[in-house]
């Protein structure tokens, strides 16, 4: 397994140089094919990163945008990905991309997981995916204690997976790890000197310890303290 790993002297520096990067591979997707596929994370870290991206020149009507994984709650809620996605990147020029969306209403992912996963199947394979990590070495949804994990990490896996963990006060969505795999482009963000020794620590472990694994060949892992 073997990746990049670009360091920068601060965080602000990182978001901007990786939305310039990201918004140059939409580009470069768009020069040959009539549409482009763009997956991200939740939670605040990629904040700053969509902040940069969403004023970025490109065609982003032709750009199909969607989470790696969402919480299983309605868009009102604040644990909603979703919501962050139309605050945060979903504006400026990006507010004319096309959401493809990982939740739809319904009581559980599992009554609505064949359409969602239908929408999604014509965008593929991604363009980009940019993914996060987190202390457990999980990714997206992907969860090391997660009741579908060996499916995640499955190369015949579904699109999405429902997921449910401990320590998850509700069910997750999540694309399945060869989706996320398969990108042409893909980039890990971390931040903070414990990311980082996390992420060293991965890589004598098996994908079923360390999800991340799953992902990180011939990624580009983007670092800040």
């Amino acid at each position: 397994m073997t990746y990049e790993f670009k360091e920068y002297p601060d965080r602000e520096m990182l978001a901007m140089d990786l939305a310039n990067q990201i918004a140059g591979e939409l580009r470069a997707a768009l020069s040959h094919q009539e549409r482009a596929a763009l997956a991200v994370p939740g939670g605040t870290s990629p904040g700053p990163v969509f902040d940069a991206l969403c004023a970025a020149d490109l065609d982003w009507a032709r750009v199909d945008v969607m989470l790696t994984d969402e919480r299983w709650v309605p868009e009102s809620s604040e644990r909603s990905n979703t919501r962050l996605l139309r605050e945060r990147l979903l504006t400026n020029r990006a507010s004319a991309a096309r959401l493809l969306p990982l939740y739809a209403e319904a009581d559980t992912p599992e009554e609505r997981l064949a359409g969602l996963a239908d929408d999604i199947a014509p965008a593929l394979p991604l363009a980009v995916v940019l993914l996060g990590m987190g202390a457990d070495m999980h990714t997206a949804s992907i969860f090391p204690e997660a009741d579908k994990l060996e499916e995640a990490l499955s190369n015949d896996a579904p699109i999405l997976l429902p997921m449910r963990a401990p320590g998850a006060p509700e069910p997750r969505i999540t694309l399945s790890a060869h989706v996320l795999d398969g990108a042409l482009k893909k980039h890990i963000v971390i931040y903070g000197a414990e990311k980082r020794e996390v992420l060293e620590k991965a890589r004598g472990l098996a994908s079923l310890e360390a999800p991340i694994n799953a992902v990180l060949d011939e990624a580009v892992v983007h670092w800040a303290e």
